[in-house]
């Protein structure tokens, strides 16, 4: 995952490409907060809106000094702006890359990707990971340690799945070392469902599962796939563990496929790839349940942004939203982007890194109608080199922030 190594790229200088993409002037756009390294650093996930209006994160470094770069917060954020904050300390967990999950008990279920008290043998430097609980007052309970046998570094946000039962993935481990599927109970009880095998079922299952209206889960590996051509696939899943792969992608049609899916009013499933199609800056496809797909768009590297990697939403207007990590009108520091249903995509913000940069994470739309996000590197502190991410709100006249 080189690509993702955002030193590299915000040291990197990139020819804008002609696009036929639409950028509009900033919406309403507000940094509801610059994270100062004490409280948290680098978020990956999209937030989510919590019952009581709040929104609830993760940031993968920052916090607790036990680990070398802060071992991760859990954060929440009021639509004010207000932020609290619980740090990992490596024992229960640490480099939370992963978003949270309310379950309908009210708490909150997530998964770091390292941490915890399994080390697999030796196979996990930093120990393999863990998944946790944590109540809307901050008390946090470890779930489950992961030990490579039974998964190894999740990275994907869980799903509470109409059994009541948790499924999420983790990116390496399991019988052939390529990642696996899993279940667990509010309770902790863990099963393995299924072991990728690294061969044509695809490897490093990177994002979480949907469960689609089938009651199937649905959910992409970012490599491996038909004939090994490692460009990633789209899998379908039921929930005794059949799997079933509908789509090896083959660069021109998309490449890594690191966000998960969505699926749509219209049945359809919406998702991203990281690389491959027209210019091998990534794409937005979308995929009949039977796995016919069809690409959206193919990013440019210009001011339409490039390497999305974030899972998109399709908001109450019908249109999807999303997020490029790099690129844009301020070029390498990242995009907001809308697209309709059939490819037409409009550019909403560019980052110039003083309100964020490197938007990693994608989009909530809040019940108010207004989108909010977080990125991983830029803002106002100085406490990280480039910045320690942010926390913002976008109005695009779906209802206010």
């Amino acid at each position: 995952m080189s690509k993702l190594s955002w030193y590299t790229r915000a040291c990197a200088f990139f020819v804008a490409l002609a696009t036929a993409a639409v950028t509009l002037p900033a919406q309403t756009f507000k940094t509801l907060d610059s994270f100062d390294n004490a409280d948290g650093a680098a978020p990956w996930a999209t937030p989510v809106q919590g019952s009581d209006g709040s929104f609830f994160g993760t940031t993968q470094n920052g916090g607790n000094t036990a680990c070398a770069l802060g071992c991760g917060t859990i954060f929440k954020i009021t639509p004010d702006g207000t932020l609290t904050m619980f740090s990992f300390d490596g024992t229960n967990g640490s480099d939370p890359y992963a978003g949270l999950v309310q379950a309908a008990n009210g708490d909150f279920y997530g998964v770091t990707s390292t941490g915890g008290t399994g080390n697999g043998g030796g196979l996990c430097a930093t120990n393999c990971g863990t998944v946790f609980k944590i109540t809307p007052g901050g008390k946090l309970t470890t779930q489950h340690n992961f030990d490579w046998t039974d998964g190894a570094s999740p990275t994907g946000t869980l799903i509470q799945a109409t059994d009541g039962n948790f499924y999420g993935t983790t990116q390496v481990g399991g019988a052939s070392g390529s990642g696996l599927i899993f279940k667990m109970t509010s309770s902790g009880t863990f099963t393995t469902l299924y072991s990728f095998t690294g061969g044509a079922d695809g490897a490093l299952p990177v994002a979480g599962l949907i469960q689609a209206t089938d009651g199937n889960l649905y959910g992409t590996t970012w490599g491996y796939g038909y004939q090994n051509q490692n460009d990633g696939t789209v899998f379908k899943i039921t929930l005794s563990g059949t799997l079933t792969t509908l789509h090896s992608f083959e660069l021109t049609d998309g490449a890594l496929p690191f966000a998960g899916l969505v699926q749509a009013a219209d049945g359809d499933f919406y998702g991203a790839t990281e690389e491959g199609g027209a210019y091998n800056y990534g794409t937005i496809f979308k995929m009949t349940p039977k796995g016919m797909l069809t690409t959206l768009h193919s990013f440019s590297g210009g001011t339409d942004g490039d390497t999305p990697i974030s899972t998109l939403i399709q908001a109450t207007d019908g249109d999807f939203y999303g997020t490029t990590s790099y690129d844009g009108a301020h070029p390498n520091f990242g995009t907001v982007f809308a697209i309709t249903p059939s490819g037409n995509l409009t550019t909403l913000h560019s980052f110039d890194s003083t309100d964020g940069s490197y938007p990693y994470a994608g989009l909530v739309q809040a019940t108010s109608g207004g989108f909010y996000g977080a990125t991983f590197a830029g803002g106002s502190s100085s406490a990280c080199e480039f910045g320690c991410g942010t926390i913002f709100s976008l109005s695009v006249g779906l209802g206010p922030l």
